[in-house]
């Protein structure tokens, strides 16, 4: 699928670690409760994954964060995850209201959990192969 297909203004970008065990999970849970196929998702070692990375300005070996891009606008860290938890259905998006806590803190922790999520969650050689179910909802 391109860039530029199926009108991306109306979906929300998920760029993950694609070998991330806990990246993969976030994807999967994120799917689940999305019945209307407003998450887009590729791996950030993806061709694709670098040709965003690089639009957006970002390093294209940014795996310690998912990156979500909305309307144009990049999100990183804490405030990637807050874009995705305000879109998903009830009670997810009360998570939403974690933006008010200053992002220094908010990112401490991100950065935490994203330093140890190999070792707490395993990892891949390589990235995932979608299922063909959800092979449309992957850039």
């Amino acid at each position: 699928m391109s860039i530029d297909s199926e009108q991306p203004e109306k979906h929300v970008i998920v760029l993950i670690d694609g070998v991330c065990h806990m990246c993969q999970g976030l994807t999967k849970f994120i799917i689940k409760r999305d019945p209307d196929g407003v998450f887009r998702f590729a791996s950030q070692q993806s061709g694709i994954g670098q040709k965003l990375l690089s639009q957006g300005g970002l390093q294209e070996d940014l795996v310690e964060t998912v990156v979500v891009i909305e309307n144009g606008i990049y999100y990183t860290k804490s405030a990637a995850a807050l874009r995705i938890a305000r879109h998903l259905p009830f009670p997810w998006p009360l998570l939403y209201g974690f933006i008010i806590v200053p992002r220094v803190f908010r990112d401490f922790i991100y950065k935490w959990i994203a330093k140890n999520r190999y070792r707490w969650f395993g990892k891949d050689d390589e990235c995932m192969i979608p299922t063909p179910e959800i092979r449309r909802r992957f850039l």
